[in-house]
């Protein structure tokens, strides 16, 4: 049995090995906060840390966190590079097929007339398509400044598959002779109304029926006449009409819900909103107002 003095020199060893144990807790403890705070620096929230334990078992819970932390940002960068991805993909469309246009087509940069135009594209004018259509609108590509590809939008009923062929003397034929038994349609018409309804007479004889001076609308002034006809001649008359636009002094051609206006030329026929019954909306006559 050691002596009291032995006893007594044994308990500061006892004592020294307890404070070094203790030490190195300390140490593994400051480690382990030192992964924790990076943990928290990169983003880690509270549930992520590991509760309070061993040192063994703290810095392995951390050591997930961190690792979990990784995967987590790696799946966010192959969602965000994905997204890019599909992005540039919707900022630059390819050409399917190209189009001509069968009259001169206003451009815009959105699929509506809203804002100005961008420019015309001329009549006859080779145009690739993306085979996006929106609303009527024809989303097409064009050539811009430097060789830079931009997208804009014209009316997709003006592009054909083929090229239109060069028209020829649109205003020959046009007559000024009087009609048969006109006198009454043509009392109260100004002198330019009444040029182009014996215009129209002598070019297509199938409508039988006028309307002339009226006191309602473009009428009522004498220089509107309403042709009475419907399905494709009445077209055939509408198109001969804005043909012929310039010489008959024509303001403006309303058909089966659609106006044409020399000012808009390059619009082509326009929808116009519903008025509600056939003849308000102009499917039973040609109507063409002059200057």
């Amino acid at each position: 049995m050691p002596s009291a003095r032995h006893r007594a020199t044994a308990r500061p060893a006892a004592l020294l090995r307890r404070t070094s144990l203790a030490r190195v807790t300390g140490i593994a403890s400051v480690v382990t906060a030192m992964v924790v705070t990076v943990g928290l620096a990169t983003g880690a929230s509270d549930k992520d840390l590991a509760p309070s334990g061993d040192t063994a078992t703290n810095a392995a819970a951390s050591a997930g966190a961190i690792e979990a932390l990784q995967a987590s940002r790696e799946e966010q960068r192959v969602s965000r590079s994905a997204q890019r991805t599909a992005g540039r993909v919707a900022l630059a469309p390819k050409p399917v097929d190209h189009k001509f246009a069968s009259e001169p087509l206003n451009i815009w940069k959105q699929p509506r007339e809203k804002g100005p135009k961008v420019g015309v594209l001329e009549e006859r004018t080779k145009v690739a398509v993306t085979g996006q259509v929106v609303g009527g609108w024809a989303e097409v590509l064009l050539t811009g400044p430097k060789g830079k590809e931009l997208v804009r939008w014209v009316n997709a009923e003006y592009l054909a598959d083929e090229k239109p062929k060069p028209e020829t003397g649109p205003e020959a034929g046009v007559s000024s002779a009087p009609c048969p038994d006109g006198s009454e349609i043509e009392g109260g018409l100004t002198s330019t109304a009444t040029v182009v309804y014996r215009a129209v007479c002598a070019a297509f004889p199938q409508p039988t029926t006028y309307g002339g001076l009226d006191p309602h609308g473009e009428h009522v002034d004498g220089r509107a006449i309403d042709i009475m006809i419907s399905g494709e001649v009445g077209w055939q008359i509408a198109e001969w009409l804005r043909a012929n636009a310039s010489r008959l002094q024509i303001r403006d051609i309303i058909y089966s819900q659609r106006i044409w206006t020399p000012d808009r030329a390059s619009e082509g026929w326009r929808y116009m909103s519903d008025r509600g019954s056939v003849t308000a909306n102009h499917y039973d006559h040609v109507h063409v107002a002059v200057y």
